[in-house]
């Protein structure tokens, strides 16, 4: 088990809106300088959602381009750019949910949302078996890490299947995700069972969405999580009645990962932990 814990920031989402918490980030402006300031508070991933100009969720490939190039602008900068491939509520072809990975190649990993589940009672959250398999395929030719998301035991047993048949490649990346209706309550009962069910020699991380954030990263650091997740996608509260940033919300993550004891993974360990290339500059 290392003793070194990677921290990724979510940072938008696709559906929270500003009157909610003003500080989520919406332009390509905004969410680059958010994702850089989270990458100097010590987050070594950041998990990126595009939104139009009306701050619905977009999946449109020149918003992706310009929000990575204006981070990557940032010479400094070597944080792990993780895309979404799930990121609207509106009706979109499996074509437009990968077309951004296959034309940027500064996208180092992906969300792979293992399977479908009612999304609480807005509806249905499709990810079919054909586009399980192309999504697979497409991260496999452009090299671009799986990030397998998580959200009931269903799920694992489809990841567990389609790396047994090779759709999926070893070790597994696992992100545990907690507390959405329609998918596993955040427990953690539930995210200990879901961690003693993966594939030997995977690696993991896990969040709880809204108050059950902070417990479900203590339960995570307990039981030996390679990564933990925080930001405004999940989470848009500090505390009661104090709203959050996303910087806010990673200081406080590498707080409890170093009073746990473990040391904070930057991105180059990060990419190495996960099996990521080294970035190039």
């Amino acid at each position: 088990m290392t003793n070194k814990v990677f921290i990724t920031a979510a940072l938008t989402g696709a559906v929270t809106p500003k009157d909610i918490n003003e500080y989520i980030p919406m332009t390509p402006e905004e969410i680059a300088e958010d994702a850089y300031n989270c990458w100097k508070a010590g987050a070594a991933i950041v998990h990126l959602h595009m939104r139009d100009d009306n701050g619905k969720g977009s999946m449109e490939e020149a918003l992706f381009k310009k929000s990575i190039d204006l981070l990557r602008a940032h010479k400094d900068c070597d944080v792990v750019i993780c895309c979404t491939s799930s990121g609207t509520r509106h009706p979109i072809t499996s074509q437009e949910r990968m077309v951004h990975f296959k034309s940027i190649r500064e996208i180092e990993m992906g969300s792979y949302d293992a399977g479908t589940f009612n999304w609480g009672t807005d509806g249905i959250f499709e990810n079919s078996p054909q586009f399980l398999v192309e999504l697979a395929k497409c991260y496999r030719e452009n090299d671009v890490k799986a990030e397998i998301e998580i959200f009931d035991m269903g799920m694992l047993g489809n990841a567990k299947h389609y790396l047994k048949t090779g759709v999926l490649d070893a070790p597994l990346y696992c992100q545990f995700v907690l507390g959405v209706l329609g998918g596993m309550e955040s427990t953690v009962d539930n995210l200990q069972y879901l961690v003693r069910h993966m594939p030997a020699g995977s690696k993991w991380s896990a969040f709880g969405i809204g108050k059950d954030h902070l417990p479900i990263m203590f339960a995570a650091l307990a039981l030996g999580a390679d990564g933990i997740r925080v930001g405004l996608e999940d989470n848009v509260m500090f505390a009661k009645g104090v709203k959050a940033t996303n910087v806010m919300l990673v200081e406080r993550a590498v707080r409890v990962v170093k009073e746990f004891g473990k040391e904070i993974a930057n991105s180059a360990e990060a990419r190495e932990m996960l099996g990521i290339r080294q970035l190039v500059r």
